[in-house]
Order: structure tokens, then C-alpha cells, then sequence
């Protein structure tokens, strides 16, 4: 019954994270991006098997400007002014902050 009683408290049984309070945005993976939202590159964990080495090397690196173009059927981004098409496997290794959308 507690459980219950909880997820509609408006009492949280985890406190507030210091960065959610601040307004600061969360790491998501590249996949999870909508059309035309842009975001900057934290980390790549492609594993062993090179992807890391050739997405650092087509300039898919820490602090790269990315925006989505594509999600369906395949991840088409745009990387500082390079055009890429990858799957979505590799999609879920790159972690990004998403920049706030201004109108």
C-alpha cells in the first residue's frame, strides 16, 4: 500500500539530484534524439571491436555539435558540417547533451 501511496505523493522517496534542480540537462544517447534537435557530443562507448576509432576519426568526438536529421528507418546526423548514416547499435554508444530549444 505504501508503494502506492507514493507514486502519487507528491512527496519523492529519492531526493532531488543537485543537477535536475539546477535545470541542467541530462546525458541521453544519440538514438533517443527527435528530428532536428541538437545536442554536443559527452562521450562515445562504441566497444572494442573500432567503432570508437572511426567515429573519432569522422569527427564524432567529445564536445562535437551534432542535430539530428533522420530517426527512422536509420539515424541520419549531422556532425559539426559532416552528414552521417549509422545504425542504430552505434546510435546507443554516443552520448550526448541535448541543447535547450529556443523559440
Amino acid at each position: 500500500m505504501s508503494s502506492i501511496t507514493l507514486a502519487f505523493s507528491s512527496k519523492s522517496k529519492h531526493p532531488q539530484r543537485p543537477d535536475a534542480a539546477k535545470g541542467v540537462q541530462q546525458v541521453v544517447a544519440l538514438s533517443t534524439l527527435r528530428e532536428g534537435v541538437r545536442g554536443v557530443v559527452v562521450a562515445v562507448h562504441a566497444g572494442d571491436n573500432g567503432r570508437t576509432d572511426r567515429l573519432f576519426a569522422l569527427g564524432v568526438t567529445p564536445g562535437a555539435t551534432v542535430v539530428m536529421l533522420q530517426t527512422f528507418p536509420g539515424i541520419v546526423f549531422l556532425c559539426d558540417q559532416t552528414e552521417m548514416a549509422i545504425e542504430r547499435s552505434v546510435a546507443h554508444s554516443i552520448m550526448v547533451r541535448p541543447e535547450e530549444i529556443r523559440s
